[in-house]
């Protein structure tokens, strides 16, 4: 078994158990953000949380080791996304990354923004001519250094 069987099993049994992602986070504690990203293969979660998993999602024990085990983080199956949705965030980037890169280095400086030290929030806005998706996400200035 490896950590991709282990997102499959995870998708498909939240679904039949017809459980949101944000129950998932109530049950551990944490944002529905991170919480998403790590039954989705991107972060390590730890044996208590990894267990209260297991337990709603009735996980085998191999893939409740799997959950804690650092993943390859950033492996979508293609360069460019393919995805309608996630294509979108890469256009985005593709438009106004040089724009983020000039207002961030101008506020900050020289340096990048942590996606380490790093939040997000996603909100449904209401909206009379159509629901917004609001994303805000907030990560550590981390200044390039001289030596």
């Amino acid at each position: 078994m490896n950590r991709n069987d282990v997102t499959e099993m995870i998708v498909l049994a939240r679904i039949e158990k017809k459980l949101k992602w944000a129950d998932l986070a109530e049950a551990i504690g944490l944002s529905k953000e991170w919480t998403t990203a790590a039954l989705l293969g991107q972060m390590t979660l730890t044996a208590e949380q990894a267990g209260i998993i297991g337990k709603l999602l009735d996980l085998p024990e191999a893939a409740i080791t799997q959950l804690q085990v650092v993943p390859y983080k950033g492996s979508l199956p293609t360069a460019v996304p393919t995805d309608p949705l996630i294509y979108r965030f890469y256009e985005l980037i593709s438009v106004y990354g040089t724009t983020f890169k000039a207002l961030i280095n101008e506020e900050f400086g020289d340096g990048i923004m942590s996606a380490i030290d790093f939040s997000m929030d996603m909100q449904r806005q209401p909206d009379p001519k159509g629901d917004r998706v609001s994303i805000v996400m907030s990560g550590k200035f981390l200044p390039y250094k001289t030596y």
